[in-house]
C-alpha cells in the first residue's frame, strides 16, 4: 500500500477471500455439456443458448443486469481489456472510492447548527449540492465536493479507465455520480457498490488485470487482499455532525486545491503512468504494484536522508 501523506510500508493482507460463494452446477441439457458456459445472461448461456441453472462463476450485474461470467471468462476478459487499454489507449485502470476520497456528505438532519447556513449556499456555490433519495422515507443529504475533484477526474481520465467503488448503496452512489459525472464521461457504468460487495472491496469485480490497476481510497481496511495496489489518500471531512458545542456559524477552512489530497495523489498517478509506459517492454513484464513499491521506497529513502 502506498500512503501519500504518511509513508509506511505495510504487509500485504491475508489470502484472497471471495465475497460471494462459488456456485456449482451444470446446464439443464446434456447437449451443452461440452460448452464452458463462460458468459451467461439471465440464466441462458450466450454460447450454446442452453438454460444454465447454476454455475461456478461470478455475477457482474453492475455492468449488465443478469450477467454472469465463469472464472475462466473473468480471467480472459481481464487480460484482453488490459491489453486493449494499455496497447491501444495507453491507459491503466483506476479504482476510486467516493466518500471521504472525492466527496463528503452528511444527512441534513444530522447537520450541526453551525453548518446549517451552508444549505442556503448551495444555490450560489458549485461545490455544494443538496441531493434527495427516495426510499421508505425521503432522505436529504448535503454534499461537498473535495477541492480539485473536477480537475482531478479530467486529468486522471487521460491516463486511466476509471471505476467508482463504494460501500454505499447503489441509489446513493448513483446520486453522487449524477453530480460528479452527469454525462458518464469518466465512469460510464463502472460503479460497484455494497449491493455487489457488501463486506469488503475486491478487485475480483474489476475487469482488468491487477498488475494494471491502482486503487485510491482513504480506508485501507476494506482492501484486505489488495493493499499492494492501494494508494491511501487522507480522508476528506468538511461538515460537522450535530453537536451542541458548535451552535454558532463559523467560517469553514477547506483544503488546498493545489496541495490537497487529490492534487498530491494526481502527482503520484502521473508518476506511475509515466513509469509504466516509459519503456517498450513486453506488457506482461510490467506491474503497477512494483512501481508503487519502488516509488514508496525512493520517497522513504529521500525522507530519511
Amino acid at each position: 500500500m502506498f500512503a501519500v501523506e504518511n509513508l509506511s510500508l505495510k504487509p500485504e493482507g491475508a489470502k484472497r477471500q471471495k465475497i460471494e460463494p462459488e456456485i456449482d452446477g451444470s446446464s439443464s441439457s446434456s447437449s451443452s455439456s461440452s460448452c464452458g458456459h463462460w458468459y451467461v445472461l439471465h440464466g441462458v448461456c450466450t454460447g450454446c443458448e442452453s438454460t444454465v441453472e447454476k454455475r461456478q462463476g461470478r455475477a457482474f450485474d453492475y455492468l449488465c443486469d443478469g450477467l454472469q461470467l465463469s472464472h475462466e471468462a473473468v480471467a480472459l476478459t481481464k487480460h484482453h481489456i488490459t491489453r486493449f487499454s494499455c496497447l491501444n489507449e495507453k491507459k491503466l485502470h483506476l479504482v476510486l472510492d467516493l466518500d471521504h476520497t472525492l466527496i463528503h456528505t452528511v444527512r441534513v438532519s444530522k447537520l450541526s447548527e453551525s453548518d446549517k447556513y451552508l444549505l442556503e449556499e448551495t444555490t450560489r456555490r458549485q461545490d455544494l449540492w443538496k441531493i434527495k433519495l427516495q426510499g421508505d422515507d425521503l432522505i436529504e443529504y448535503l454534499l461537498k465536493l473535495r477541492p480539485f475533484v473536477r480537475g482531478f477526474l479530467e486529468e486522471a481520465n487521460e491516463m486511466f479507465t476509471m471505476h467508482a467503488y463504494t460501500m454505499g448503496t447503489r441509489v446513493y452512489a448513483k446520486a453522487i455520480l449524477e453530480v460528479l459525472d452527469p454525462k458518464q464521461i469518466y465512469f460510464g457504468e463502472r460503479l460497484i457498490t455494497r449491493d455487489e460487495s457488501p463486506y469488503m472491496k475486491t478487485l475480483d469485480l474489476v475487469l482488468a488485470d491487477e498488475r494494471g490497476v491502482v486503487i485510491v481510497d482513504d480506508n485501507p481496511d476494506v482492501w484486505i487482499d489488495h493493499k499492494i495496489n492501494l494508494v491511501e489518500i487522507s480522508g476528506y471531512y468538511y461538515f460537522r455532525m450535530n453537536n451542541k458545542q458548535h451552535s454558532k456559524p463559523c467560517k469553514k477552512i477547506d483544503e488546498s486545491e493545489s496541495d490537497g489530497g487529490l492534487a498530491n495523489v494526481l502527482k503520484l498517478l502521473k508518476e506511475v503512468h509515466f513509469g509504466f509506459f516509459r519503456v517498450d517492454d513486453e506488457l506482461e513484464s510490467k506491474d503497477v504494484r512494483l512501481l508503487l513499491q519502488e516509488i514508496e521506497f525512493n520517497r522513504l529513502n529521500h525522507y530519511l536522508q
